[in-house]
């Protein structure tokens, strides 16, 4: 692996940061009080090229690696995690799972718009009776000649309210259990679509999360993603390099405790001097600033390779587990190291530590990363 960035790399690193301080920031506490849904800057980011990164020019993507990914990803959630998590979900989840394993005609018709920009996706696979046990799907998709008819409710969907395209795994034959679920491309604006409920949370909540509901939603059989049964294997492979995005969601979370912590340490004086030079202070950013640097080289290296077209899945596994781990870890030592001022909103870092503990929830709890992990070794 190369630790060298390279010139491309760096420019949009340097791009997502600048975009983050001069976009993101002004507003981001008042959204994250307000709950409110970063549209403009989420449209900003597609004429950028962020919401679809990796995927081919071809298709309107900008065609780059996943290491570029993981530099953006970072960067714009060092800022604002809610807007990081948006745009994950686009390029690692939606964006990828189409043109990996979508047809020419469901690649023309849906992935240019979602790779500009220009509409949104959200993935749906979570129930409220699958969530780690995801296999246990209850919503159906019955074929009924050139359609099929989806019924049931998602939920803890990610930009399920503002999205215009859903991937949605239902089961087409209960009896297969896994073999028998199935992934179907959704428009929100199909009858029988219907926002349920939008989810009041602890962090990340200018990201919309709702349930979604579906009564005899007819799906053309066009949009059926490969064939049917298919459906679990498509969502356990696009997580993995969901994995990815999530891994570097948790260091910007990280990244940015950090930086708070060492900035404020310097200017906050206690006993006459600088609480940077107390040695509980030292060490506490000492610890911070290796562990973000471990998490980061778990997180580079599945992502190189990703690109390398290598079996990433440990390496993803292991990179959100440690990341997310160290992302609530880090928040936590930042609002010690504020003390009293790090209860408060005005100085980020109770945020942070709000916005840090769903990275080990989503994509997979830190206990199905043990799982994915321990397999691995031990076949």
């Amino acid at each position: 692996m190369n630790f060298e960035f390279n010139e491309t790399q760096l420019m949009i690193q340097e791009t997502a940061r600048k975009f983050a301080e001069d976009e993101l920031l002004p507003s981001v506490i008042e959204r994250d009080e307000k709950e409110e849904f970063p549209r403009e800057a989420v449209k900003k980011l597609g004429g950028l090229g962020f919401m679809g990164m990796m995927v081919s020019e071809n298709y309107g993507g900008a065609g780059l690696d996943t290491v570029s990914y993981v530099l953006a990803v970072e960067a714009i959630s060092k800022v604002d995690a809610s807007t990081g998590v948006i745009m994950s979900v686009n390029n690692s989840l939606v964006c990828w799972g189409i043109e990996t394993y979508g047809t020419e005609e469901q690649k023309t018709k849906y992935l240019t718009d979602l790779a500009s920009g220009r509409k949104l996706g959200a993935f749906a696979l979570s129930e409220p009776e699958a969530g780690s046990d995801a296999t246990n799907q209850r919503t159906t998709a019955q074929r009924n000649g050139d359609h099929y008819v989806l019924n049931g409710t998602k939920n803890f969907i990610t930009n399920g309210a503002n999205a215009d395209i859903v991937l949605v795994m239902a089961a087409t034959d209960r009896s297969k259990g896994a073999k028998g679920v199935s992934a179907f491309i959704v428009e929100k604006a199909f009858p029988g679509v219907e926002v349920a409920k939008k989810e009041k949370k602890l962090g990340i909540r200018s990201s919309d999360t709702v349930s979604l509901s579906f009564t005899d939603c007819k799906i053309p059989k066009e949009n059926l993603i490969k064939e049917e049964g298919f459906g679990m294997k498509f969502a356990l492979k696009t997580l993995d390099g969901g994995r990815i995005g999530i891994a570097s969601q948790a260091l910007g979370i990280a990244q940015g405790s950090l930086d708070a912590s060492v900035s404020y340490s310097k200017t906050r004086k206690a006993f006459n001097k600088p609480i940077a030079e107390f040695q509980a202070i030292q060490f506490k950013i000492a610890e911070m600033a290796t562990e973000i640097d471990a998490a980061r080289m778990l997180t580079l290296r599945a992502a190189s390779q990703k690109d390398a077209g290598e079996d990433y899945s440990t390496a993803a596994a292991m990179a959100k587990l440690h990341a997310s781990k160290v992302a609530v870890q880090a928040a936590l030592e930042a609002i010690q190291i504020h003390g009293g001022y790090g209860y408060m909103k005005e100085y980020h870092v109770e945020r942070y530590l709000r916005d840090a503990k769903i990275t080990e929830i989503y994509e997979g709890t830190s206990e199905v990363q043990h799982i994915v992990i321990s397999r691995a070794l031990l076949q």
